[in-house]
């Protein structure tokens, strides 16, 4: 059955591995973005490997995103970043094509696992099934 494997973050994540720190997102140095980037590699890697990578990508900040929504007259609403009351944004996601529930959450559960700066706040990693078939 395939997955999404979904990684959330703020902007004040992005902000951090920046090297702008906030309350609960300290600045990232250059080791730490390394190691982060190391640990995500390797997951990337092994499940490539095993054959269960459908896909996989981090995304750019939320800075750099929009919103587009229907007006009330039926016209789009742009607006720059992404929903105006949200915090939580997607950061990255996997597509992967696991034998069971179990097993995705084995692999969600090394996500969590990166390696980030002391005083981080940690940011959930959320597991949804891909609809099969005509009832999905």
């Amino acid at each position: 059955m395939k997955y999404l494997v979904m990684i959330q973050g703020t902007q004040a994540s992005y902000d951090a591995m920046e090297g702008k720190a906030s309350p609960g997102n300290p600045a990232w140095s250059e080791a730490d973005l390394a190691a982060m980037f190391a640990h995500m590699g390797a997951i990337g890697n092994d499940l490539a490997e095993t054959g269960e990578l459908v896909d996989g990508n981090g995304l750019a900040a939320p800075v750099q995103s929009r919103t587009v929504l229907a007006g009330p007259d039926g016209k789009p609403v742009i607006t720059d970043g992404p929903y105006g009351e949200t915090k939580e944004v997607l950061a990255g996601y996997w597509l992967v094509d696991c034998e069971s529930l179990e097993r995705v959450t084995e692999i969600a559960a090394r996500i969590v696992a990166c390696p980030e700066p002391a005083g981080s706040t940690p940011v959930p990693v959320v597991i949804r099934p891909i609809g099969e078939g005509p009832d999905a």
